[in-house]
């Protein structure tokens, strides 16, 4: 124990005025340093209190904005979904409707067609009809003139039998055969009826 004795005195020891200033100095710096590091924790709790208030203010204030956000999201995506289905079946209802035009299109072609087909047999058929009506007609006419005697008739048979006689009588005279009065007298009594009738 002596011997610890001699070395604490030795601490204790008078010391100069530079090595106190020196150690004040340190205890100085580390109040200091204690006050800053107080003031800088005092000021984060004031700093972070504000920043909850503004957080709290704005979680109050953008709430309301948020939610209808929110809201406004779900309902556009509400419509585009509504939107995105009627299209779909509107597109669907066009695919229908024009597949339907052209199976129609097709039918009438054909429809078409066969109707085409039917007028040009009924008008050969109508053709064939006319022509036959007209050709009756002619006979039935012909055969009415014939029957009634008409004048034009009588004459052109008049002046065929005129050539008829004329033809003999220049055969007569050729010495190739003999004059016919009987039939010249009775073509003479035709021509004379008609003639009559006018």
């Amino acid at each position: 124990m002596t011997l610890l004795v001699p070395s604490v005195m030795q601490l204790s020891a008078p010391r100069d005025a530079i090595s106190v200033a020196a150690d004040v100095a340190g205890i100085v710096v580390a109040i200091a340093v204690l006050v800053v590091v107080a003031i800088a924790g005092v000021l984060f709790l004031r700093i972070n209190r504000i920043l909850g208030e503004i957080r709290l203010g704005v979680r109050q204030n953008l709430g309301p904005v948020s939610d209808r956000a929110r809201s406004i999201s779900d309902n556009v995506e509400f419509i585009t979904q509504v939107l995105r289905s009627d299209v779909e079946a509107l597109n669907t209802s066009v695919r229908a409707v024009t597949d339907r035009l052209t199976l129609a299109s097709e039918h009438m072609e054909e429809r078409i067609e066969e109707f085409n087909a039917l007028m040009k047999v009924v008008q050969g058929e109508a053709e064939d009809a006319f022509l036959d009506t007209a050709a009756t007609v002619r006979g039935v006419r012909e055969s009415a003139r014939s029957i009634a005697g008409s004048p034009r008739s009588a004459r052109r048979r008049s002046e065929s039998a005129e050539d008829s006689v004329s033809v003999s009588l220049e055969g007569d005279r050729d010495g190739g055969g003999s004059y016919p009065e009987p039939a010249l007298a009775a073509n003479e009594e035709r021509n004379a009826q008609p003639d009559e009738e006018d």
